[in-house]
């Protein structure tokens, strides 16, 4: 057998171990080039961001005492909204309709109508300030009505309502008035109009109460209902 022309040449094997330390370097160049890129990127971003703080701090300052300011006076108007309604007003119907008594914000005007010659003997529309014309479709803070027509029939025209979902109907009770059984009806109580309503059977006739603006709802449950007497 001739003798190996190349005696200090590697053995095979070394050669495929040369290979794999090579694409290790490479895997491990390539590595440290994409985070060194990514460190460049990140310090250029920190330097930029510390820059813009820098040069705008005092823009920064303004803005945000600015914006404190705006939520604190946001805060006192709706404190001193609240304290404004208060002493409450009251209103008393004539005995004849159930003596309906309501109390409501100061802040807000009365326009009652207690003829009693229609289907409608009594009907009320209190709104903050002052009250929209009657034909002027707007929408109000409190309504308040004595209709000739019986509390079940009342009840009736909100079927359909509740079966499609619109309103939701629940068992109420008058806390000021010991033993009445009515209804609360919450939800698009006429057509585009989402709010609260109170039926209560009153003799023959039905008090209706409501308030057509969910703005109101609140005033509507603490300060209307928990104030509202009528003679059964």
């Amino acid at each position: 057998m001739p003798g190996n022309p190349y005696p200090n040449a590697p053995p095979p094997q070394a050669y495929s171990q040369i290979k794999q330390h090579g694409k290790g370097w490479i895997i491990v160049s390539i590595l440290s080039t994409v985070l060194l890129l990514a460190a460049l990127v990140f310090g250029v971003w920190a330097f930029s961001e510390r820059q813009d703080y820098k040069n705008n701090v005092d823009q920064k300052i303004v803005t945000a005492v600015e914006l404190a300011q705006e939520e604190l006076a946001s805060v006192k108007d709706a404190e001193f909204a609240e304290k404004e309604k208060s002493p409450l007003t009251s209103y008393s119907g004539p005995a004849a309709f159930g003596s309906v008594g309501i109390k409501y914000p100061k802040t807000w005007s009365a326009y009652v109508e207690e003829s009693g010659r229609n289907s409608t003997p009594l009907s009320g529309f209190f709104h903050p300030n002052f009250v929209p014309g009657t034909s002027s479709e707007a929408t109000y803070a409190l309504r308040l009505e004595i209709v000739e027509t019986d509390y079940s029939d009342e009840l009736k025209k909100f079927d359909s309502a509740v079966k499609s979902g619109e309103v939701k109907v629940s068992p109420y009770v008058v806390k000021a008035v010991p033993g009445s059984k009515g209804a609360r009806i919450d939800g698009e109580i006429d057509n585009d109009v989402r709010g609260s309503m109170v039926l209560m059977p009153v003799r023959d006739k039905t008090l209706k109460i409501w308030t057509e603006n969910e703005q109101f709802k609140k005033d509507f449950d603490t300060i209307i209902l928990s104030n509202l007497t009528f003679t059964p």
